[in-house]
């Protein structure tokens, strides 16, 4: 999930209190997704939720490093796709296209973040005395 569909979200305007189950409050329990639909009368989800998702999967580190690259690379191509609409005069409103431009750039900086721990972290293991 993007950090702007999550703001996008979060800032429905259809805002309810959920009143969790007392027992599960308590007792630190997880509550599932689908427990949460019944509970805030949430849309049906049509696939699970990205962590649920991730960890079902049992992808293989690479598979998921390729996947976030690609993901990343879509956001810049819509993006160039959007503010070349904006340009050649199409009808592409502004915030339409400052936010493909935004989701893109914050999500390069997040994957140039997540390569920079990853690196560190070879650093560090190559550094260690066997």
């Amino acid at each position: 999930m993007s950090p702007l569909s999550a703001l996008r979200s979060a800032s429905a305007p259809d805002f309810r209190i959920l009143s969790l189950p007392k027992a599960a409050v308590t007792s630190g329990q997880a509550i599932s997704y689908r427990e949460l639909e019944t509970i805030g009368n949430l849309p049906p989800a049509t696939a699970p939720p990205p962590s649920a998702k991730a960890g079902a999967a049992g992808g293989s580190f690479e598979s998921t490093l390729g996947q976030m690259v690609a993901d990343v690379n879509g956001r810049q191509a819509a993006a160039s796709e959007t503010a070349a609409a904006l340009l050649s005069g199409q009808n592409v409103p502004l915030h339409q296209a400052m936010i493909a431009m935004e989701e893109a750039s914050v999500s390069f900086q997040l994957m140039v973040e997540v390569r920079n721990r990853l690196l560190e972290s070879y650093q560090e293991l190559m550094r260690m005395q066997v």
